[in-house]
């Protein structure tokens, strides 16, 4: 869930849920990829995010939209 958006008001909304989609380098980095308002994936400072547990129906479904719309897919 989003609890920082600063500097990305249009990509980012505070208090949603957003998919991420694995990427190994970039959590070393520090970072996250985010699906995010366009619909894209794009790379975000961790720290913007807390992880949530959702149930498994929602979590499915948030990740297959993602990767329906991701060019990693």
């Amino acid at each position: 869930m989003c609890v920082r958006n600063d500097g990305y008001e249009a990509s980012l909304e505070r208090n949603k849920i957003y998919a991420v989609l694995p990427d190994d380098e970039a959590e070393h980095d520090g970072d996250l990829r985010v699906v995010d308002e366009s619909g894209e994936d794009y790379l975000f400072s961790a720290d913007r995010f807390v992880a949530i547990e959702v149930p498994a129906a929602v979590r499915k479904s948030l990740l297959k939209a993602a990767q329906a719309d991701s060019p990693f897919h």
